[in-house]
């Protein structure tokens, strides 16, 4: 195997690896607010990072078989770590894309869930209001101090 090929891959999957690690750990914190149970906000980051993983890893494999020849392996392997590194940022912002939108989502139907709690107890309080006798006051009755 040629060694600037074996070069490429090392440093690719480390970046890739580094990568991951930085959406995972920053990922949980960010969906926190929108889980509130942390071990789902940390099973939704594992999900989206497994995910973004396996696109970078197999973008990575496709780029080290393009053959670039500039005369000297050390800047082929520069060339490939670019594109790969342009690659790994623009999924990279997907990602953060997906994380922003099902935390979004998350928080929206919190919000609809608690309006609706909000909602039933309102019903309820007016069912209650409703079934309850009135007392009618008769003016004449009031007693006025002179």
């Amino acid at each position: 195997m040629d060694q600037s090929y074996a070069v490429f891959l090392l440093l690719g999957v480390v970046l890739v690896l580094i990568d991951g690690q930085l959406i995972y750990h920053s990922g949980k914190g960010y969906m926190n607010r929108a889980y509130g149970d942390p071990e789902a906000a940390a099973s939704m980051t594992r999900l989206a990072t497994v995910l973004f993983h396996l696109v970078v890893l197999g973008l990575l494999a496709l780029v080290s078989i393009i053959s670039v020849n500039t005369g000297d392996p050390v800047k082929d392997v520069v060339v490939k770590l670019g594109v790969t590194l342009l690659l790994l940022a623009l999924v990279h912002a997907v990602t953060m894309m997906i994380l922003g939108r099902i935390r979004d989502r998350q928080i929206q139907q919190q919000l609809a869930d608690e309006m609706a709690e909000e909602h039933r107890q309102f019903e309820e309080r007016q069912r209650l209001d409703d079934h309850r006798p009135e007392t009618k006051v008769d003016p004449l009755s009031i007693k006025t101090i002179s």
